[in-house]
């Protein structure tokens, strides 16, 4: 079969061709792999080859080397590795060929899939030769800039792909030394210049050694800054972007550069092209971050002045904060318009807002005057500008220092919201968001909001929810924030009800007219109506919200009769019915925690029909969403949620099934434990079903490993709801768990997301081991006997490890007690032979009272167990 035919003809216009030839493809892959890769290599090597068929061909061969769900990508990496080495060979011959041919595409492929073979085989101690053959391409007599360019491209892509302790580090100075040199305005080409800068960019993390030494720093850095002033733009970008990563990775060693680094970069903001203006910005914003997290590491700790923390954000302030000052008068018109927009203003702004998070208090008295000086100029951008710059510094500096400032520009805010330039507006109204979500305490001393100003903010942000979009998505967020503010204080909550009936129509109404173009605005609508019910005040907002409840009920109902024409308005149903089934999970919770529960009674059969109708429509977010609903539903209707059971049972059912959508499958986990504390014992019928699947998906190496804890802590609750009933799910479930505990040894601590994920599991195994204690206390307590041996040494080995949480800590304590509890005498002897509980609980006593009271409590367990 001749493979460029049917390369050609897989992008065929005429779709039975394209069918055809797809179908062979995957024949000859299925049948003949090896045969099959080496094909697609060659035939992305051949300069005769047409470019269509050797483009696909080097996408197929990348693809069939990586994927983005790990647990394709672990049986592509398996595949490879398994190939006959003789066929390996060939095909990586191939690519390296592959680099010096005539045709750009062919070369960028080619360095790619040689990036995603080294990234299998390096880590493995394979293709050792590939540094020093792409280097030799480099020190070739009189090498085309083609090929340099390509060699460039694969090492850079090699470097993103591995670590660097896969490399030896005379590797790595051969690298870095072919890399700058190629950056060197000697190399007459920009291509290959560009190559070798995006490639420093990629092979810094490996320059560790070569950073720490004074000389090869220098020179690197020389290099680095001598490249931001070439003449090529987009050469000035990429080299701002390698040092954006220097002052990420390398800050400590930064110090003699700064000055150099701060002339670089305020040319390039004041008078560069917008690519290397705003990597220039970037720069500060990197810096800010480190600084930032150095504060916080050495917060409460005597190091507050250590060398590590070279504060150059503080000692630029006075020539910094003026230099962003000006790039916020370079708004682009109608940039409120599009939410994606990055410019000079916009980035200038954020760094800003980053300063002032580093240098607290010290930023305010010089960006004051710059606010007071633009805030009421004739022109539009000095008046945006100004309200921009006070926006972006209320974070960072103390409340003392800015209330002040608030109190005294908080009425002329208001009344800018009335300014007759749009992107104005749109700014003001995200600073006063910004103002109610960071400075807005009523229980403060002195609030920023207070009963004499609150009907006047209230009325004008109602009148301006009814402005341009943009405006009015973020006037929602402003009442999002206000409505926050009172989360926390319940008495002064009721505060707001007497403007609760015009703020849920405004933002209802704001909800409406969101035309299909501005989502966003419904959405920030529906989330600032669902805070407002957060807070509101039972039982004197009951009869409001009962009325909300019908009047999203209406709405929801409305959804079903839309015309669905294409994929884009089933999209827009999805996303609608989403948010709805949101606002009425909000309400259900609020009502059924007060006295109020008499009226999801009343309404808890239409709410049902209704989200079942919405699982009928097949969406995962609604999925998710109405799961989330039905679980508030079963906790506010109890033992009553058992009639909707048979018809709900099989969209549960079909939750917990959805490996691919795994927070779909999550979110149904979470509603079996919603569902098992409201019907206890009544959940019995349907639990053989749940209980199949719930095994199903922990033996799945498809589905994604955060769902797995939550499905351990199910199991807790499914026996903490059918009692001693769960004993015929012991054999199944305990191997479950003893299985997990056992991973547990094996985990890569290295790993910050491992250690997280880590303690997860292990509070789920925890929490699974005191429901089952629990629900089989009493006559069948001596099943557990046989698995307390195991329970004990993981809950040792827990003990002992350093990386576990308190939550975790909290989790392991409670089940000794459980454990104790349960079996009574039966646990004497093992609590004997298993002494760490005693210097367990010791540590507990100094943790916080939850954790401190749980501790005693296990310990009058423990001892009753050990006296019997």
């Amino acid at each position: 079969m001749n493979i460029t035919q049917i390369l050609l003809a897989a992008q065929s216009a005429d779709g039975n061709l394209r069918t055809v030839a797809e179908g062979n493809l995957k024949q000859f892959q299925e049948q003949n792999l090896p045969n099959f890769l080496l094909s697609l290599s060659v035939e992305l090597s051949d300069d005769e080859r047409p470019p269509e068929s050797r483009r696909l061909a080097g996408i197929i061969l990348k693809n069939s080397l990586d994927a983005k769900d790990s647990a394709k990508k672990e049986l592509l990496i398996q595949q490879w590795v398994s190939l006959d080495p003789s066929i390996k060979l060939k095909i990586k011959e191939s690519l390296l060929i592959t680099l010096g041919s005539s045709v750009h595409d062919a070369r960028h492929t080619s360095s790619q899939v040689i990036a995603k073979v080294a990234s299998i085989e390096i880590p493995r101690r394979e293709w050792q030769e590939l540094i020093a053959k792409l280097l030799g391409n480099m020190t070739q007599q009189g090498a085309p800039s083609s090929l340099k360019q390509a060699t460039l491209e694969a090492l850079g892509y090699v470097c993103e792909e591995i670590s660097p302790e896969h490399l030896e580090q005379d590797q790595v100075n051969a690298v870095l030394t072919a890399v700058v040199q190629g950056m060197n305005q000697t190399e007459l080409s920009p291509e290959v210049r560009l190559a070798a800068v995006k490639a420093l960019y990629n092979a810094l993390d490996f320059a560790e050694s070569n950073f720490a030494n004074e000389m090869e720093r220098n020179y690197i850095m020389k290099v680095v800054c001598d490249t931001v002033v070439s003449k090529e733009v987009e050469i000035r970008q990429a080299a701002f972007e390698c040092l954006v990563a220097i002052g990420s990775t390398y800050y400590v060693h930064l110090e003699p550069y700064m000055q150099t680094i701060f002339n670089l970069t305020a040319n390039a903001v004041k008078g560069d092209e917008e690519p290397a203006a705003l990597q220039a910005i970037e720069f500060w914003s990197s810096i800010c971050d480190e600084e930032i997290e150095l504060q916080e590491e050495y917060e409460g700790s005597d190091d507050a002045n250590s060398t590590v923390n070279y504060r150059f954000i503080e000692k630029a302030l006075p020539s910094l904060v003026p230099m962003l000052l000006e790039t916020l008068l370079k708004q682009e018109e109608d940039q409120d318009q599009d939410d994606n927009v990055w410019n000079i203003s916009m980035s200038g702004g954020t760094c800003l807002g980053l300063i002032a998070r580093t240098v607290c208090d010290a930023i305010v008295p010089l960006v004051m005057p710059f606010v007071e000086g633009n805030i009421t100029k004739p022109d539009w951008h000095c008046r945006e500008a100004a309200i921009f710059a006070f926006g972006s510094i209320l974070e960072g500096p103390s409340v003392e220092k800015l209330a002040p400032l608030v109190q005294s520009g908080l009425d002329f805010l208001l009344n800018t919201t009335k300014d007759p330039n749009s992107q104005v507006r749109d700014t003001t109204a995200w600073t006063l968001g910004r103002v109610f979500e960071l400075l807005h305490s009523p229980a403060s001393a002195n609030p920023i909001i207070t009963n004499a100003n609150l009907p006047r903010i209230m009325n004008v942000l109602l009148e301006s929810s009814k402005d341009v979009p943009n405006v009015a998505e973020k006037v929602c967020g402003a009442i999002y924030f206000l409505a926050q503010g009172y989360e926390d204080a319940e008495s002064i909550s009721s505060v707001l009800t007497p403007f609760l009936p015009n703020v849920i129509s405004a933002l209802l109404s704001a909800a409406d007219r969101a035309d299909t173009t501005h989502f966003r605005l419904r959405a920030s609508a529906y989330e600032a109506l669902n805070e407002i019910v957060r807070v509101s005040s039972i039982p004197e907002t009951s009869v409001i919200l009962g009325q909300l409840l019908q009047e999203i009920m209406r709405r929801l109902n409305l959804t079903f009769d839309l015309h669905i024409l294409s994929s884009g308005d089933k999209e827009k149903q999805s996303d609608l019915q989403a948010l709805l089934c949101g606002a009425l999970q909000v309400i259900i919770q609020k009502l059924s925690s007060s006295d109020a529960k008499s009226i999801i009674a009343q309404t808890a059969d239409q709410l049902m029909f209704l989200f079942l109708r919405v699982f009928a429509c097949h969406s995962s977010t609604v999925h998710e969403e109405a799961m989330l609903a039905i679980g508030a539903l079963a906790y506010a209707t109890g033992t009553d949620f058992v009639k909707y059971m048979p018809e709900f049972f099989k969209y549960l059912e079909a939750g917990l099934q959805n490996y691919e959508e795994y927070q779909v499958c999550s979110i149904s986990v979470g509603v079996v434990g919603d569902i098992c504390r409201a019907l206890e014992d009544k959940i019995l019928p349907f639990c053989d079903g749940i209980m199949t699947v719930l095994l199903k998906d922990l033996s799945n190496s498809m589905l994604n490993r955060s769902v797995k804890p939550p499905i351990f802590s199910c199991f807790g609750d499914i026996a903490l709801a059918i009692g001693d009933n769960f004993e015929k799910y012991l054999p199944y479930a305990m191997p479950m768990l003893q299985g997990a505990a056992e991973l547990l040894g094996v985990l890569d601590h290295t790993d910050d997301d491992m250690v997280d994920y880590g303690n997860q599991l292990r509070r789920g195994i925890f929490e699974a081991y005191s429901g089952i204690l629990q629900g089989i206390k009493g006559a069948k307590a001596q099943l557990m006997i046989p698995y307390a041996g195991h329970l004990l040494q993981f809950t040792e080995a827990v003990y002992k490890d350093g990386s576990r949480d308190e939550s975790v800590t909290k989790a392991a304590v409670a089940v000794l007690g459980d454990l104790a509890d349960t079996l009574g005498p039966s646990s004497k002897d093992l609590f004997k032979s298993n002494l760490f509980h005693v210097e367990f609980l010791r540590e507990c006593h100094d943790l916080d009272d939850e954790v401190r009271d749980t501790a005693s409590w296990v310990q009058g367990m423990i001892n009753q167990a050990l006296v019997s």
